[in-house]
C-alpha cells in the first residue's frame, strides 16, 4: 500500500498558526530577541516557509501588529452599547478594550511595549489603531456636551486633548489590571474584572468631565463655574 498523504493546510489558516506563533515569540522574547527558527518552531513549520509566506522579520511583526490592532478595535466597537447615553456608550467601550487586552496579553503586549519601541514602521502601524480609538472617543465626548448644553464651551482642540488624555490613562490601566495585584482565594494573585477596570477608568474620568459638562473649570484658586465664580464644594 502506498503511503497516505497528509492533509494539506490552507495557505491562510497556515498564515495565521504563523502570526498566532509571532505573537507569542515577540510578546515574550522581544522583537529583538526573537527568531524566526523560534517563530517556524512554534508555529510547526519550517523557517523557510515563514519566510515564504511573510518575506522577513519586518514584514512578520509589521502584520502582526496590523492583525491584532484590527482584533482589537473590533472588540471595542462590538462592546459598545448603540443608542445609548455618551457615558454608557464609553463605559461599554472600555469594558470591551479591557476584557480584550486581559483575554489576549501577549497580543496587547506586543502593540503596547515591543511595537512602540522599535521605531518605524512600526510606531506608524500603532498609531493608526489608536487614532481609530481616539477619534472614537472624542465622538462620545463631543456627544456628551451636547447632551449637557455646552458644546460652545469646549472647543475642538480640548474635546480632543480630552480624548487623547483619556485613551492613555486606559492603556496604562490595561497594564496594571494584567498584572496579579490582589492576593485571591487560591493565594495567587488575581485580575480585577473588565468590568471594575472599566468602572475604575469611569470614576477617574466621567466624574471629571461631568464637572466639565456642568461648566465647572479647574484653577489655581479652586473650582470656578460658567459665571466666573467660584464653586464652593461642602
Amino acid at each position: 500500500m502506498g503511503a497516505v498523504k497528509s492533509k494539506r493546510v490552507p495557505r491562510a489558516v497556515r498564515e495565521q498558526q504563523m502570526l498566532d506563533a509571532a505573537v507569542l515569540t515577540f510578546a515574550r522574547r522581544g522583537y529583538a530577541a526573537a527568531s524566526m527558527d523560534e517563530i517556524a518552531e512554534a508555529a510547526g513549520v519550517s523557517k523557510p516557509l515563514v519566510y515564504l509566506y511573510l518575506n522577513s522579520k519586518e514584514d512578520l511583526f509589521s502584520a502582526v501588529i496590523r492583525r491584532e490592532s484590527e482584533a482589537l478595535v473590533a472588540a471595542v466597537t462590538a462592546a459598545v452599547e448603540p443608542g445609548a447615553t455618551a457615558d454608557r456608550q464609553l463605559w461599554s467601550g472600555l469594558r470591551g478594550f479591557f476584557a480584550h487586552t486581559a483575554e489576549y496579553p501577549d497580543s496587547w503586549a506586543v502593540l503596547h511595549q515591543q511595537a512602540r519601541t522599535h521605531g518605524e514602521p512600526f510606531v506608524r502601524e500603532v498609531a493608526v489603531v489608536r487614532g481609530e480609538i481616539v477619534a472614537f472617543v472624542t465622538g462620545l465626548i463631543g456627544a456628551a456636551a451636547k447632551e449637557a448644553g455646552c458644546v460652545g464651551e469646549l472647543d475642538e482642540r480640548e474635546v480632543a486633548g480630552l480624548a487623547h488624555a483619556l485613551v492613555g490613562a486606559a492603556e496604562s490601566l490595561a497594564g496594571w489590571a494584567n498584572l496579579r495585584t490582589d492576593e485571591g482565594p487560591s493565594g495567587e494573585g488575581e485580575h480585577p474584572s473588565a468590568k471594575d477596570t472599566a468602572a475604575t477608568m469611569m470614576n477617574f474620568v466621567w466624574a471629571g468631565l461631568g464637572r466639565l459638562m456642568e461648566g465647572e473649570r479647574w484653577a489655581p484658586g479652586g473650582l470656578i463655574g460658567r459665571q466666573g465664580r467660584s464653586v464652593a464644594r461642602g
